[in-house]
């Protein structure tokens, strides 16, 4: 894929995600209004997790407590009862609630809005720090998860050996006004679409633009 074709195929990931089911995260961020907390606890919930199991879990934690002040009133076995059957719930639920303390006694109950500062609280890495600027404060900040490293390694749009390099490459080359909607979009295209094994490209309106690097089975 040539870098110049890049809103030739945003405009057709764009299209094709009408259809689409919207990731998780992205539905808690629209439910709450863009609730830095509540999105920074389902990133957290959603790590190693299936979708749908990340959004009812987030649903169920968030009917009893929506804050760091309440979850901290909720006991390590209480919240991990809650997120229940997400994946490592026990571990997560103590990586919360002491994510709750340190907002609680070192940022006022604030979520901070920057990477920087997001990647000191432990659990929390650029994948969730970057997701949390863009569905928590509607801000451009590049989030690349496994779908957004594999699918632009397919396209050819980088070449890149894990997601932190991607993210730098993206952030110098992907202009910065597709920043805030790829991850979403990419995401369910990733899920629905561009799989990590047999990418259904014959059904794919990407088909001649995409490089298919690594591709060696496609339906």
């Amino acid at each position: 894929m040539k870098r110049s074709d890049i809103k030739a195929v945003y405009d057709l990931l764009e299209q094709a995600y009408i259809e689409m089911e919207e990731p998780s995260v992205t539905k808690i961020s629209k439910q709450t209004k863009r609730d830095p907390f509540r999105v920074l606890v389902s990133c957290l919930i959603s790590l190693r997790t299936k979708d749908e199991v990340t959004l009812a879990s987030s649903e169920k934690l968030f009917a009893v407590a929506d804050n760091p002040q309440d979850m901290v009133r909720l006991s390590e076995e209480e919240l991990a009862k809650l997120i229940y059957p997400a994946g490592f719930y026990k571990t997560k639920a103590k990586t919360i609630l002491n994510i709750c303390y340190i907002l609680i006694n070192e940022f006022g109950s604030r979520v901070p809005d920057d990477i920087d500062t997001l990647v000191t609280l432990k659990g929390v890495g650029r994948k969730t720090a970057n997701l949390v600027i863009v569905e928590g404060y509607g801000r451009p900040a590049v989030c690349v998860d496994t779908h957004v490293h594999r699918i632009f390694n397919r396209l050819g749009y980088v070449a890149t050996k894990n997601p932190d390099k991607t993210e730098l490459m993206l952030r110098k080359y992907l202009p910065k006004e597709y920043w805030i909607r790829i991850n979403e979009i990419l995401v369910a295209y990733g899920r629905e679409i561009c799989r990590p094994v047999s990418p259904r490209c014959s059904v794919c309106g990407l088909d001649k633009y995409c490089d298919k690097t690594g591709v060696t089975t496609r339906r």
